[in-house]
């Protein structure tokens, strides 16, 4: 796979790893660390902004449900999330990549209408730190 192909790739499993559908992005990151280190920076604005939109989709899809109800139902009757995105608001979004909650949270924020821009900024934010991580322990 050649250097944008493989950018692309990692775009694409960012994007999908941080929605409602299961998966995981780390180890394309790995693969196109490993395969091209001169482009740790570029592999880590992608995986961010790919991810970010990903997690934006998540809470696009929870500021369109009509009740708790269905709340309760995609994410999973997790009402913790609920409870810390109300307690602590957008930058608990810090935490948007962990497994099992960080879907739950997005989709949390959305429903609660926390603000989009903040939601945005404190999820990029987490997101990048965690990549950044990734980065470090291979290099």
């Amino acid at each position: 796979m050649d250097e944008q192909s493989s950018l692309l790739a990692l775009f694409i499993s960012s994007f999908l790893a941080a929605t409602l559908l299961p998966g995981g992005s780390e180890a394309v990151l790995i693969a196109v660390l490993i395969a091209y280190p001169e482009l740790q920076w570029s592999a880590l604005v992608l995986a961010t902004v790919g991810n970010t939109l990903g997690g934006m989709s998540s809470y696009l899809i929870g500021r369109f449900l009509p009740n708790e109800r269905a709340l309760l139902k995609i994410s999973g009757n997790r009402i913790r999330e609920l409870e810390w995105v109300s307690r602590h608001g957008a930058p608990i979004l810090l935490l948007s990549w962990t497994p099992l909650i960080g879907d739950a949270l997005c989709v949390a924020a959305g429903w609660l209408r926390i603000n989009w821009f903040w939601t945005m900024l404190f999820m990029a934010a987490g997101k990048l730190a965690r990549y950044w991580v990734v980065a470090i322990v291979i290099n």
